[in-house]
């Protein structure tokens, strides 16, 4: 949806702007919503890799719906060896903080979009901020906690 609305907003102008000066009316984040949405794709891209092309392989071919791997929950040992690699973490700390600014600036522009505009707004605008930097700084922390637990 994000790629459709770029092309279709750099094509709404036929005759480009002598001065395109971005920052009057919008935030950074607004302006950025494109690269940051690509970067939260690539960290999906990574992440199916990582737990869902498993899954599929464990459920699907091999035929395990247990989710128990030699007489262990295999889940937690996946995460745990994927959360060795401090490159892998990093990744994933770097695309939460994409998510996080993404989510930031899609909640209020949702809420804005739809006319809330009353009394609560002051309270949405609260919740959707604690909500779109808590949940990525909880994976930001189950990834360091992982690392860090394994590498101190």
């Amino acid at each position: 949806m994000g790629f459709i609305l770029e092309i279709k907003n750099n094509k709404s102008r036929e005759i480009k702007y002598v001065k395109n000066n971005g920052n009057a009316n919008s935030s950074w984040m607004s302006r950025n919503m494109i690269w940051s949405g690509l970067v939260i794709l690539s960290f999906m891209i990574l992440h199916f890799i990582d737990f869902w092309i498993p899954e599929i392989n464990t459920k699907y071919i091999v035929g395990d719906m247990s989710g128990m791997h030699n007489g262990e929950f295999r889940y937690y040992t996946e995460l745990v060896e994927k959360f060795h690699n401090p490159l892998r973490v990093g990744a994933y700390c770097l695309a939460f903080v994409f998510l996080a600014l993404h989510l930031l600036h899609g909640f209020n522009s949702a809420f804005q979009s739809i006319g809330a505009n009353n009394k609560y707004t002051k309270g949405i605008n609260s919740f959707s901020k604690l909500y779109a930097v808590g949940i990525p700084l909880g994976f930001i922390f189950i990834a360091l906690f992982h690392h860090l637990k394994q590498n101190l």
